[in-house]
């Protein structure tokens, strides 16, 4: 792992002492008798900032000395100041990539700092880290200054045909750490969708280094682009080269830290919540639970009651983590057994449920909705704790129920709000949600619901009888960024650090 203290820490004592030397060359200089001036070696200068002074030696050699006396004394001045303000740099770019928190996030730190260190205004970052036999873990594209249809062109691109499809694919040992290109379309051996592909993204030179670490090995390439033909300078490289190595570790750290979440997450839904969905006569139901993966505690259930009976849960428990999860899961099963000795009365359940979180999580609050539905009858009895409003979707209306304010479990000392009657009409879905989904949108709660309603509203008529297709429709209005079906998310900003569950049951 890369020691960014020690690459970036500048020691004043050195700059101190080189600055004494320099006012000492040039008094000599100015007191020494004129005479035909001696050929000098190269100074070797000692390690500054932890750069190893012999490193570039292209960027280090020095040039014929000037007739003038003060020349030397002038070149380790300019040489000291760029050095400096060369570390400056990094230190600031590697604290602000050090300050981000997913992996979205470092990306588009990554590609942006990269440009900068280059000396580009377009960069792409693909992020491909090898996946264990038990995971999955999707490829990554970032971009600056691409559109998404430019990232579709690169795509298309055949990888041996790039040099950072070249690095992703690189398998000698040591592998390759950087590869340039300094004027593609002056390539004769150039790849002919390539070529195309680089005129109509008007770019005419590459540089892309290879995000590696000693562990993990290589997770990805970032490869900034050109307008005209053209090369980083070997120090522009040398300090590019050191922030991808610490971008790596980082990117690698974030890695695993969203593969943990994700996978605690994974076994979270399938050992705390319904494996499926029970069949009653007279209605069919559907979920769509998006995790966070940040093992939040969102949770639904549907459990056959007597007589023909359905009760409805959906609910949130404060916090974040196993300890989350694990109320969560507490909750739940709680629930479960009060919904069975007393399940149509709602207010009694929640009562119940109240009491059992102040005794066993006093420090803890949490959000619920019990719903007690006879579908022969098409009656539905609720109540809820500080929980959002059920929201009725059919031919003829789509409309929030009303329900009486109340706090949420675990707030006060004693719970106690009125429960609501409705009845769904045949053919309409009610749809019971957690806040996640509104906070997600990452609107303040007004819009956020205005928005939900409108979505609701939309269902086309052609999926009006299917709960699992209104609950995509509704998820993929209401969150277009990637919370589709089969798209779990991750933390990030916006809200999506939120999980979201959407119960629909349609009476027929």
């Amino acid at each position: 792992m890369l020691d960014i203290a020690s690459v970036v820490r500048v020691h004043v004592d050195a700059l101190i002492v080189a600055q004494n030397h320099a006012v000492v060359c040039d008094a000599i200089a100015r007191n020494a008798p004129v005479r035909k001036p001696v050929a000098m070696s190269a100074p070797h200068m000692p390690k500054v900032a932890g750069i190893d002074s012999a490193v570039p030696a292209p960027a280090h050699t020095v040039a014929p000395l000037d007739e003038s006396p003060g020349a030397p004394v002038i070149l380790i001045q300019d040489r000291l100041a760029g050095w400096v303000s060369d570390l400056t740099t990094l230190h600031e770019l590697t604290e602000r990539l050090a300050r981000t928190g997913s992996v979205d996030a470092a990306l588009n730190e990554v590609v942006r700092a990269g440009a900068a260190l280059v000396g580009s205004s377009r960069g792409l970052v693909v992020l491909e880290p090898a996946a264990r036999a038990d995971e999955h873990i999707p490829s990554t594209s970032v971009g600056l200054g691409l559109s998404h249809a430019d990232l579709g062109q690169l795509e298309t691109v055949p990888r041996g045909a790039s040099s950072y499809g070249r690095l992703l694919d690189d398998t000698a040992e040591p592998a390759a750490a950087a590869e340039s290109v300094g004027d593609v379309l002056g390539d004769p051996d150039l790849d002919p969708l390539h070529r195309e592909v680089a005129l109509r993204l008007g770019y005419s030179a590459t540089y892309a280094v290879s995000l590696a670490t000693g562990t993990a090995g290589r997770i990805g390439v970032a490869v900034w682009f050109y307008d005209e033909p053209a090369e980083p300078v070997e120090r522009q490289r040398h300090l590019v080269g050191l922030y991808a190595r610490y971008a790596a570790e980082h990117l690698a750290r974030l890695l695993e830290l969203e593969t943990a979440r994700a996978r605690e997450a994974t076994i979270a839904g399938e050992l705390l919540l319904p494996s499926r969905l029970p069949r009653v006569p007279g209605v069919r139901l559907a979920v769509r639970h998006r995790t966070s993966g940040y093992g939040g505690g969102d949770w639904y259930d549907a459990l056959p009651l007597p007589e023909g009976a359905l009760g409805l849960a959906v609910g949130s428990v404060s916090g974040t983590g196993p300890s989350a999860l694990a109320a969560m899961g507490r909750l739940r099963a709680s629930l479960r057994a009060y919904a069975v000795m007393e399940g149509e009365d709602p207010v009694a359940v929640l009562s119940d449920l109240e009491l059992l979180l102040r005794l066993t999580e006093p420090a803890r609050s949490a959000t619920a909705l019990f719903a007690y539905a006879e579908p022969a009858l098409r009656k539905i009895v609720l109540a809820g704790a500080g929980h959002a409003p059920p929201l009725i979707v059919g031919e003829r209306r789509t409309v929030f129920v009303e329900t009486t304010l109340s706090a949420p479990l675990g707030m006060l000392s004693c719970w106690e709000a009125p429960s609501v009657e409705l009845s769904p009409a045949p053919g309409e879905t009610v749809l019971l949600y957690t806040d996640g989904l509104l906070r997600r949108t990452g609107d303040p709660m007004d819009r956020a619901y205005a928005r939900l309603h409108a979505a609701a509203a939309s269902v086309p008529r052609s999926l009006r009888g299917d709960p699992g297709a209104v609950a995509d429709h509704v998820l993929r209005v209401v969150l277009p960024d990637g919370a589709g079906p089969g798209a779990p998310s991750v933390g990030g900003a916006n809200g999506s650090g939120e999980d979201v569950v959407i119960l629909a049951a349609l009476f027929e």
